[in-house]
């Protein structure tokens, strides 16, 4: 008996859409929340980009430096390939840029933190923030919000205070910095460290514990010496604040979010832009039916699975807005390592809106074949790469694998109809290889995609020829 179907019919062959776009079919409309307006008086976004170029000018300057001298088949950062400049480099900087070599450490650092240069083992190259430095305004913003994140880098914490009290500072400081937005002009030092004292004080006490542990002195039901619990002290809980409070000050005032001096601190445009943002983002997550800003990644990428990509974009923001990156990022990553295809996908899609500090992470899940194909193609799109040209970088092997586990995730939450536009996606030219190369790639779901492609198909013959493949491959064929 022979098939109904041409042994060389061609697919016809559109491009790859991203995984975001799966549930599409099942997504509802959904009433669009006005754009909001940011606080009266915030410059334009051009003119607060030209902020940002004037904050971030010197550290362009080094990352361009850098990027001629350091590139490919330049001299070397450092010696031993540390992603630190070493003294020789730095003095040839300071002499090429007629800077200081310490100078031109901070500004190596400053453009380190903002996205500008992007080091990899003793080489450096550009970030596509610097790429984009002169054309494109929101990528210097992005890059200047990145530093401003990152403010405690800034200046080296003060000496002979406790971690502990550093970190309770650096926790609380985001509620300081709303006090001086809605402020709206100077506010003199003494109400801020009140202020800050308050959120500490809150801080301790919510991670107050008990100790039930024994003490010599009193007996307890065996006969034993016991004692009545007492609550532990919190760390660092007679810490002076005032130096930790001037430390803070100042190291926002070297990334330009705000301006101290003569005992008071007032937030910059730039500054009061950026704490407008984030507060907006923590807002819009907190309006949300799921409520994702207080989920973790899993949940959170399932509630915005049922979202447009835009607002899933804004969901992402707002929910990576309020927590560490990093923390986020190993979150992110979980949850991507999960057998639900979908969540893979959306986690890479939430890592894109992270950009550079989810580098080294992305970098390091190519080793795992499950991700290997979400990491090569978040790589190229950071690199610069066109998103439609990204999946360039993909073996056969790994496109066909990505094809599979996008059917996979289309089958579990999307409609026939998208499982059989998905099918016109495959790289392959002819349904035989198609059915070869996926049954070669060794996915996990392979047998659940083709029995849901057979369920879906119109034609029976082809249905036939799935299901056909499906059995081999249960087989082990």
């Amino acid at each position: 008996m022979t098939s109904r179907i041409p042994r060389d019919s061609r697919l016809r062959l559109v491009r790859p859409r991203p995984l975001a776009a799966a549930p599409a079919a099942m997504q509802q409309r959904r009433a669009r929340r006005p754009a909001p307006r940011p606080p009266e008086g915030t410059p334009a976004p051009a003119e607060l980009a030209g902020m940002a170029r004037s904050v971030l000018a010197a550290a362009a300057r080094v990352a361009r430096w850098a990027d001629r001298a350091l590139g490919p088949g330049g001299d070397s950062a450092t010696a031993d390939g540390k992603a630190t400049l070493s003294d020789a480099t730095a003095r040839r900087a300071a002499e090429a840029l007629g800077l200081t070599a310490d100078q031109v450490r901070a500004d190596w650092d400053t453009a380190r933190l903002a996205g500008l240069i992007e080091v990899h083992g003793d080489s450096a190259r550009p970030g596509w923030r610097l790429r984009a430095w002169d054309r494109d305004d929101s990528a210097v913003l992005r890059g200047w919000v990145a530093l401003c994140d990152a403010w405690s880098l800034a200046c080296p914490e003060p000496e002979d205070h406790e971690h502990a009290a550093v970190a309770e500072v650096v926790t609380a400081m985001p509620q300081v910095l709303s006090f001086l937005q809605l402020s709206a002009g100077p506010v003199p030092v003494p109400q801020l460290l009140d202020l800050l004292q308050q959120r500490v004080t809150e801080l301790r006490t919510e991670r107050c514990e008990v100790d039930y542990e024994p003490r010599p002195g009193t007996s307890g039901a065996s006969g034993t010496p016991a004692v009545a619990p007492e609550p532990r002290p919190a760390p660092a809980a007679d810490a002076p604040l005032q130096p930790l409070l001037d430390w803070a000050l100042r190291a926002l005032a070297s990334v330009g979010a705000l301006t101290y001096g003569d005992g008071q601190a007032t937030l910059t445009p730039l500054g009061s832009w950026a704490v407008w943002v984030k507060l907006e983002q923590i807002c819009v997550a907190a309006q949300s039916p799921a409520g994702n800003i207080e989920q973790g990644a899993e949940d959170m990428l399932r509630g915005c699975a049922q979202l447009r990509p835009a607002a899933a974009r804004a969901e992402y923001r707002a929910w990576l807005a309020a927590r560490p990156v990093g923390s986020a990022v190993t979150e992110l990553i979980a949850a991507a390592r999960g057998e639900d295809a979908l969540l893979r996908g959306l986690a890479f899609e939430a890592l894109r809106v992270v950009g550079a500090p989810a580098e080294p992470e992305v970098r390091a899940a190519l080793d795992e074949p499950a991700l290997r194909p979400y990491a090569l193609l978040w790589l190229a799109e950071h690199d610069g790469a066109d998103p439609e040209d990204a999946h360039e970088v993909l073996t056969r092997e790994e496109a066909t694998w990505l094809w599979v586990d996008t059917a996979a995730a289309v089958a579990d939450h999307g409609e026939a109809p998208l499982l059989l536009r998905h099918l016109e996606t495959a790289v392959q030219p002819t349904v035989p290889s198609l059915l070869d190369e996926v049954r070669a790639v060794g996915h996990p779901r392979t047998v659940q995609v083709l029995v849901a492609l057979a369920a879906a198909h119109p034609d029976p013959a082809f249905a036939k020829a799935l299901r056909r493949a499906a059995f081999q491959v249960h087989k082990g064929g």
